[in-house]
């Protein structure tokens, strides 16, 4: 009798142990934020310090957490850090805006992503994918999986949420993206620090450039369309850009907000998912049991179900191995937040002003969430295990009123791109490389993924 295969565990930090001096701290956090946290964080519902007079709490009971993102949300804004890393690519987009803007903008976004509209863009995602599939038909080699993920799922959202008409070329599109995360998506120690607004920040005087690109194609992106929409407005294609632009006016969002909108679902929109795929197929050709289950799956699904719009649930092995994926990188590794007024949850106080951390990263591997937590164990997604995950113990797309608008739309995605992918090729890890998850925004693997590609 054949024994079953120890499941993978894929590189992750060691958990700290001691203190770390604050010349320490602001390196590592700078370098690599993964690397900052300690036993405590992996094991404890809650951890409470004080850090250059400021209260923090990293929150790891789902209780506390359905509290402070749902329950009591309107006494938690975005946290200062945060904001001082994303405000100055998004601006106002929908990731970083609160109060009546982030109002506004997700009030002029909901219609886009309907589940009646999102089994629309179905067809599209199953075109783009099939149509990025073809270059591996002559691959002889490796290929880096990180890049190209990016490169799909730019195409998939071009396609999908743009018709097609972003301005610029994408692969000088996913250059800048990696420059911009590898600049203003870093933590700048004067932040940390909590230094003064006028000090100036290498990291983002080294991503202006990258920024400034986006930016541009933004502009160009929306005046092609305004363009269009003035010639032939029943021509022009009802989609996300098109909502935008009519969502414009004195009651509405203004042309800033617009364009901040359009930037920050080019190029954050696309990312999470692009790191997502990444590190499935890395995970599933480390444990090539697991991907023998999904490949079976699949070449069992696609031949009979020709709607690309009914994978995802026809498919929840693969499902299942995404949203493992999910678990050990997830792509927003850190959801912070500050308290308004003192509030208090159980016995724990909460004074005003308090930076209050979930982080997913430690919340999805915790000791007592989670059996065997660093491990690659997809079945625990399956159907019949679901129901032993507290839905605030895993939060890859966030929770409450700011959750990820676009979750349903990610995860259609992620099946189709799977599912065309491996029905086709497969693809397998170099042994002497082992990618090292840095934080950067998103997860990402340090180095790329380099992959072989081969024909099944």
């Amino acid at each position: 009798m054949d024994s079953k295969p120890a499941p993978f565990v894929p590189p992750a930090p060691t958990p700290r142990s001691g203190a770390l001096s604050t010349l320490e701290l602001v390196r590592i956090i700078h370098r690599n934020p993964l690397e900052l946290w300690g036993e405590p964080s992996y094991n404890e519902p809650w951890v409470q310090m004080t850090w250059m007079k400021q209260d923090i709490l990293v929150a790891n009971d789902p209780g506390l957490i359905r509290h402070v993102l749902v329950d009591n949300a309107k006494n938690y804004r975005m946290a200062r850090v945060r904001q001082n890393i994303l405000r100055p690519i998004l601006r106002d987009g929908l990731l970083t805006a609160e109060g009546d803007v982030w109002k506004r903008s997700r009030k002029a976004m909901a219609p886009v992503f309907t589940p009646r509209n999102n089994a629309g863009f179905a067809k599209a995602m199953l075109a783009r994918a099939e149509a990025f599939a073809e270059r591996y038909e002559a691959v002889d080699g490796s290929v880096d999986m990180a890049h190209d993920m990016t490169l799909l799922t730019y195409d998939i959202l071009a396609e999908t949420l743009f018709s097609g008409q972003i301005a610029g070329e994408p692969g000088a599109f996913a250059r800048q993206v990696e420059r911009l995360f590898n600049t203003m998506g870093r933590v700048d120690p004067f932040d940390v620090l909590d230094a003064p607004q006028w000090l100036p920040r290498l990291t983002r005087i080294r991503g202006r450039r990258s920024l400034s690109f986006f930016r541009n194609i933004v502009s160009e992106t929306a005046r092609l369309r305004e363009k269009a929409i003035a010639a032939d407005p029943e021509a022009a294609p009802n989609d996300f850009l098109t909502l935008l632009l009519k969502a414009e006016g004195p009651d509405g969002l203004s042309r800033q907000e617009v364009e901040d909108n359009i930037i920050t679902f080019i190029g954050a929109g696309h990312e999470t998912t692009a790191r997502a795929l990444g590190w499935t197929l890395y995970l599933l050709a480390e444990a090539p049991w697991e991907r023998e289950k999904v490949e079976a799956e699949i070449d069992a699904v696609l031949p009979g179900l020709k709607d690309p719009a009914d994978w995802l649930e026809a498919m929840p092995v693969t499902r299942a191995a995404f949203e493992e994926a999910l678990r050990l990188y997830p792509p927003a590794p850190s959801i912070n937040r500050q308290a308004v007024a003192d509030d208090r949850y159980e016995s724990l106080n909460i004074p005003a002003k308090s930076t209050v951390l979930v982080m997913p990263w430690t919340l999805h591997r915790h000791r007592k969430l989670w059996e065997n937590p660093n491990a690659f164990v997809p079945s625990r997604f399956l159907p019949e295990n679901r129901d032993n995950i507290d839905r605030y113990q895993y939060l890859p797309f966030g929770a409450g009123p700011r959750i990820c608008i676009g979750a349903s739309f990610a995860m259609q995605e992620a099946a189709i791109a799977l599912g065309v992918l491996m029905s086709r090729f497969r693809f397998d890890t170099f042994r002497r490389r082992k990618p090292w998850p840095v934080q950067k925004l998103t997860t990402q693997p340090e180095g790329g993924l380099p992959m072989k590609v081969s024909r099944r």
